[in-house]
């Protein structure tokens, strides 16, 4: 690692685009007040972002390493912390960090840190991650760094991580990575944040606009009423465990989001179903939110359209807010299948920039042209 003069170190975040360089920006405005309180010894640190898509093409740790450096060598920083959002692996283990004392580099993988407080909890393993490299190990004093104790923001019971098998010819000297049931779901669950799953609600223009449509037409019908206040409670949750998850399903069918390895390798076939199950759960949550929010709006529209005293003709029941309630929930089913049929309308490209971060939709692209994975229907 180079270190400047005047005590000052310089530390550059290397992050992708998107949801990567936000979090960068957010934590360098407190970075290095912070990495100078806990470094002492009266160093001081100057923080840069630098957003740029490091991981265009490959999702290899060592590769990558060596991208970090050969960036790092072209510019006067002492130090260089690489964020990305994609779940990155090694010899068939979630990796969570990539550390290389000796150049000064540290790769970071933000799904592992989990979905809850990840800005706080990256800033921190970023600051343990300057700190770690910034300290005597870093500048040449003796003992393996394989012998430092563990980056304190990635432990936990709930996630149990620990030092990782590094080859004998990477640029990297220690690697930290995340195993068990525990880990895989702190990473899935971190993925899914990546995703954003939120951003589906206004990407899918012309699906809401079939579904509010549906729902118009169906509060002020007649044989809406009456199949609303004949159907149970029960086979309301059936109407709308069914319509969600068709929506769901037509969503990743008619997009193709469904990942399929060609490769036979066990590692491969994890992969898979690791980013199967983000989609599934990002887009589930993201239909979750529409439901609720058709409601919310057919609740609205039914409290101004419909009159009592036509409502209790043709259903022999009282409009009270027991009604509107379940007349506003069962309209939600149906507008939610014609909203799963105005999807159609939706280009495949703008379904999967509403489900998946910048970096996933780069290497969803990758895959199609390789042959390695396929994206299929």
């Amino acid at each position: 690692m180079r270190v400047s003069s005047q005590d000052v170190t310089v530390v550059a975040l290397l992050a992708d685009p998107d949801a990567p360089t936000e979090i960068a920006q957010r934590m360098a405005r407190i970075l290095p007040a912070r990495l100078a309180d806990k470094s002492g010894q009266g160093r001081r640190f100057d923080v840069e972002v630098v957003s740029e898509p490091f991981t265009a093409g490959t999702e290899d740790p060592p590769t990558l390493m060596r991208r970090i450096m050969d960036r790092g060598s072209a510019e006067s920083w002492d130090i260089v912390v690489a964020l990305t959002d994609l779940p990155l692996h090694s010899h068939g283990r979630k990796l969570v960090v990539d550390l290389s004392h000796e150049h000064g580099l540290a790769l970071l993988s933000l799904p592992p840190l989990g979905c809850l407080r990840l800005q706080t909890r990256a800033r921190r393993a970023v600051e343990e991650a300057v700190l770690s490299l910034a300290g005597p190990r870093a500048t040449g004093a003796e003992g393996p760094p394989q012998s430092q104790p563990l980056l304190a923001p990635f432990v936990s019971r709930l996630a149990p991580i620990h030092p990782g098998q590094v080859g004998e010819e990477e640029t990297t000297d220690l690697r930290y990575i995340i195993s068990g049931p525990r880990g895989y779901l702190r990473v899935l669950l971190g993925m899914v944040r990546a995703n954003r799953p939120w951003r589906l609600v206004p990407g899918l223009s012309k699906a809401l606009a079939a579904a509010l449509a549906t729902g118009a037409v169906a509060t002020v019908n007649s044989t809406i009423w009456n199949l609303a206040e004949s159907l149970s409670t029960p086979r309301l949750v059936i109407a709308t465990v069914g319509s969600v998850a068709l929506m769901i399903g037509w969503l990743i069918v008619d997009a193709q989001l469904w990942h399929r390895s060609a490769e036979v390798s066990r590692e491969a076939r994890r992969r898979a179903r690791l980013y199967n199950a983000s989609t599934v759960m990002t887009v589930g949550i993201g239909v979750l939110v529409c439901y609720a929010g058709l409601i919310v709006i057919n609740l609205l529209w039914a409290l101004f359209i419909l009159n009592d005293q036509v409502f209790a003709s043709t259903t022999r029941t009282p409009l009270r807010a027991a009604e509107y309630w379940t007349l506003s929930w069962f309209v939600a089913s149906v507008a939610t299948v014609g909203g799963a049929l105005g999807s159609g309308l939706e280009s495949d490209e703008a379904i999967r920039a509403a489900a998946y971060s910048k970096r996933e939709q780069e290497r969803r692209r990758m895959l199609q042209d390789d042959g390695g994975d396929q994206l299929v229907t």
